[in-house]
């Protein structure tokens, strides 16, 4: 018994773990790596693995670093079981959509702009089409939190709740080989504790061997309410001006609790009259999503709900799907709050809005979440003077803030007290830090080793851990 770390080894991205057990293969999660263009497409197209010879596959939550190339698997020939939690595969059945149709849009404005002679490069195809979607979720399986279930004649699958987005799931394998059983545990992306809406990360019991993410390794977040603090006094000082507040976000987890802090600012009559806006279509199925599974929310945000009072509902907000009502709101200038994805700024229309604002002194690029090098999400976070936007080089006047406190992450101290938990509760062996970059990961993993922990691993793509 191993797992091969195919994805998201030394990076943030693109995570694929491909467990090996009595001659069968299940893989987990087969997410999208992002980063430059040219070698994005390469790897999301030439996956590091023969899709027909997998006898499972298990998916850990929605994000597309996750989930974004399972297409790709079923069109390369997986016609197999894709294991979910049900609001897991709710919000796949929206974001994949959404993706193939963004590579559509994206692929068709570049090969416009080569054709007329604007871009050197060849012409691009995506990476999957919608019928390649629909395939895929004929191919999931909702499974619920701590049910388990027999996935292939000798791994057993159960999820706990991970805390991170809607669905997200800690996945425990029970895997059989020779008459020896051996419990592995990876953790996804794991929550933090207190957040809004969703409730804490679990503990998985009897972990004997663990792949745990390290985004956060080297760092503690900011307490929230602090975070909010900061967002209203950021946005304050950008309206004041006449300018725009702009904020790349995730659809997923990052739109709804951005929306939850915006909607506390107002309570207080910070920003009032001043429109708040969220143009995604994907952002307004995903959040039509959270409303199907209230299950999953915490306690206070269940109560809302049931009261009548979404977290995702305030005076002078509005929801954007239209096209020219978007294209309308990107050539406006008057003062406003804008949420677009995507998080990253690779793709969507935020960059329809940067586009039009990143020449403009007196607006603000609100960052809220983590970026990958080489994004240009990652560049305006290092403030760069000059940013490519469509393949052109654009001066950057505006502002750049960035508040990883919002981060959905568990921070070092996060991370540290759930594998000591996950210690506490098993006979833990090896670890594995995946889901970061390495100088994250190398304190991360000292301060383990401080902690008593005798085996922890930070693999490189291909690497193998034996059970």
């Amino acid at each position: 018994m191993h797992v091969e770390f195919l994805g998201a080894a030394g990076t943030v991205t693109g995570s694929m773990h491909l467990v090996h057990v009595a001659g069968q293969q299940i893989l987990l999660d087969c997410g999208l790596f992002q980063g430059p263009r040219r070698e994005s497409q390469r790897r999301n197209r030439e996956l590091p693995l023969v899709p027909h010879e997998l006898d499972a596959v298990v998916l850990s939550h929605a994000h597309i670093d996750h989930s974004g190339a399972l297409p790709v698997l079923t069109r390369q020939g997986y016609g197999g079981t894709v294991y979910a939690t049900p609001a897991t595969r709710s919000l796949c059945a929206v974001m994949l959509d959404d993706a193939a149709d963004i590579q559509a849009s994206d692929a068709r404005y570049v090969n416009r702009r080569i054709a007329a002679g604007e871009l050197d490069g060849e012409p691009v195809e995506p990476l999957y089409e919608l019928e390649d979607v629909v395939r895929l979720l004929g191919q999931m399986v909702a499974v619920p939190y701590h049910r388990p279930i027999a996935i292939t004649p000798n791994a057993k699958l159960t999820f706990f709740d991970a805390g991170h987005v809607l669905g997200s799931a800690a996945v425990a394998l029970d895997l059989t080989e020779d008459g020896r059983t051996v419990r592995l545990v990876f953790s996804g992306d794991l929550g933090r504790h207190g957040t809004p809406l969703l409730r804490d990360p679990e503990i998985p019991p009897g972990a004997q061997a663990l792949i745990v993410e390290s985004t956060y390794g080297d760092r503690l977040h900011p307490p929230r309410p602090e975070m909010t603090e900061e967002l209203g006094r950021i946005l304050g000082r950008t309206l004041a001006r006449g300018g725009r507040a702009i904020i790349p976000t995730f659809a997923l987890e990052r739109a709804q609790e951005i929306l939850h802090a915006l909607r506390a600012l107002k309570a207080r009559g910070e920003l009032r009259g001043v429109p708040v806006v969220m143009d995604s279509p994907l952002a307004v199925k995903v959040t039509d999503v959270f409303r199907m599974h209230l299950d999953v929310f915490d306690a206070e945000a269940r109560a809302l709900f049931e009261a009548g009072h979404s977290p995702f509902d305030f005076p002078d907000l509005r929801y954007v799907s239209d096209v020219e009502e978007s294209k309308a709101l990107s050539a406006g200038t008057e003062p406003a709050v804008i949420l677009a994805a995507s998080g990253m700024c690779e793709s969507g229309r935020v960059l329809h809005h940067l586009r039009t604002t990143l020449g403009d002194p007196n607006s603000t690029v609100v960052i809220v979440g983590f970026q990958a090098p080489h994004t240009l999400g990652r560049r305006l976070v290092e403030r760069r003077a000059r940013v490519r936007i469509f393949g052109v080089e654009r001066d950057r006047l505006c502002d750049v803030a960035v508040l990883n406190g919002f981060s959905a992450h568990a921070d070092q101290a996060g991370l540290l007290d759930w594998v000591e938990s996950v210690r506490a509760a098993g006979a833990l062996g090896p670890v594995a830090l995946v889901h970061g970059e390495p100088p994250a990961q190398r304190v991360l993993r000292t301060r383990l080793e401080d902690a008593g922990l005798l085996d922890v691993r930070i693999p490189e793509p291909g690497d193998r851990m034996h059970l």
